[in-house]
């Protein structure tokens, strides 16, 4: 908002006097003390540090452009209606939603729900732009997805807070495409934390952020914002019949999601062997190297646990996701500058990637869709007394099965078909067992934030490289 200074406003007295062509009567003295008024008022309101700019609407003003409005039709079934032979018919639906740039390349993360089953995405910008958005990579048990949209001019990218030191009626905004009302801001305070809600017999949250902020239809996938403009959390769904209570994805979980699925987007070849996480710090993200695979391109220049990657690729990194969107467009062969520091000492290092289709990870890739790196005795101490050594999951291929099974980068496969997988032998081992080539169902094993988790799955079909 432009603000007058004071020689502006006397340059404005100037032209209203010289204007007024009147005889000095008192109706005239009231008219002139009148515009005096109203022009000292109009240089007070607008100055430097009007009241009126508080901190939420600079935090909504912040956050705007970063903010897409998303519509399109789905196909769903109809359980109101069904033909003679009870079975259920479909219709078409109008839907909308919201999304939140996360790379200025046109990367934007919202709710899978909302997307799901959508052929033409369309896509509104803040600055009325439109366009079209793809799929391109989904977690249906996170209800996160990622699209593509087509933009000529790089994208303002959403400030990503932190939803560890979140407050108990600290204030906070939903901005989204409520009702299809595009850039909608609702305001209210953070009303709990925590939450588990099931909305149906196939989905179920946990860990939401609970806020009496109005979140109605086609606000799902937009940001809940704190009076800093950061992203605390992605609103996701609201409780029927109740008043003044809704539900949010916290930040962290999002952006844990987030780094997954853009790693998907790497491209296939290109093997760096860095294994890292995002790791809280006094509240701060921090960027931290758990695992390095021995003999890769990260090995070989030195790099290992406890590294703190700062930078990479030219572009600050700060979240797991960092690291994956600098690897965009990459290739086998090509350097990546990285800054890393490790107890106070900086380094600046020069990472040459390689080719991925001869690494020992090659059969998981082609048959379970994981890649992998070992996980020491060392690294495995009071995660679980079971297991003592492990696999890391890098990297989840989409679609593939363990993809379907909810398999994420981070986790820790532990066993499977009834053996420990302490290393890429041993599980080399197991995919050449009869039954497990025959596409018969085998059960795994996995450690995701020391929590153990289980699950059933069979593995494609082995093919080239």
């Amino acid at each position: 908002m432009l603000a007058r200074t004071s020689s502006e406003t006397h340059l404005i007295f100037h032209s209203l006097l010289s204007s007024m062509h009147f005889r000095l009567s008192a109706r005239n003295s009231l008219k002139l003390s009148i515009l005096l008024m109203i022009a000292f008022s109009t240089s007070s309101v607008f100055g430097e540090e009007s009241s009126r700019m508080t901190p939420l609407v600079k935090a909504v003003a912040h956050c705007s452009p970063s903010v897409v409005n998303l519509r399109g039709r789905k196909t769903v079934s109809d359980d109101k209606t069904s033909d003679h032979n009870g079975t259920s018919n479909v219709k078409q639906v109008n839907g909308m939603g919201t999304g939140v740039v996360i790379d200025s390349r046109g990367y934007v993360l919202t709710n899978y729900h909302v997307v799901q089953g959508v052929k033409r995405i369309e896509v509104s910008t803040s600055n009325r732009i439109k366009t079209t958005g793809k799929l391109v990579a989904h977690d249906p048990v996170t209800d996160l997805a990622i699209l593509k949209i087509e933009t000529v001019e790089p994208l303002p990218v959403i400030k990503i807070g932190a939803s560890n030191d979140l407050m108990l009626a600290e204030t906070v905004a939903a901005v989204g495409n409520a009702y299809g009302y595009e850039h909608t801001v609702t305001v209210g305070i953070i009303s709990q934390l925590g939450r588990t809600v099931q909305v149906n017999e196939e989905q179920i949250y946990k860990n939401l952020i609970q806020t009496d902020a109005p979140i109605n239809p086609g606000n799902s996938g937009g940001p809940l914002l704190n009076l800093e403009g950061e992203m605390i959390g992605i609103n996701v769904a609201v409780r029927i019949g109740a008043q003044g209570i809704a539900f949010a994805i916290p930040v962290n979980d999002a952006m844990d999601v987030a780094a997954n699925l853009m790693n998907q987007l790497v491209p296939e070849e290109v093997f760096h062997g860095i294994n890292a996480r995002t790791a809280y710090i006094d509240n701060q993200p921090r960027l931290m190297v758990d695992s390095v695979d021995p003999s890769s391109p990260a090995a070989n220049i030195g790099m290992s646990k406890g590294d703190q990657i700062v930078s990479s690729n030219g572009q600050a990194a700060n979240l797991e996701l960092d690291l994956y969107r600098s690897l965009l467009s990459t290739a086998p062969k090509s350097l990546i500058e990285l800054v890393v520091t490790n107890q106070g000492s900086r380094r600046n290092l020069s990472l040459r990637l390689a080719e991925n289709a001869n690494q020992p990870n090659d059969l998981p890739w082609r048959t379970l869709g994981i890649r992998l790196g070992t996980v020491e005795k060392h690294e495995m101490e009071g995660l679980h007394p079971n297991y003592t050594r492990g696999l890391r999951v890098t990297r989840v291929k989409a679609g593939s099965a363990a993809d379907k099974e909810g398999i994420m980068s981070g986790d820790i496969l532990v066993a499977m078909h009834g053996w420990k997988t302490e290393t890429l032998e041993n599980l080399a081992y197991i995919l050449d067992q009869k039954d497990v080539k025959e596409n018969k169902e085998f059960m795994f094993y996995i450690l995701r934030d020391k929590e153990p988790f289980w699950g059933q799955m069979r593995i494609a079909k082995r093919q080239s490289p």
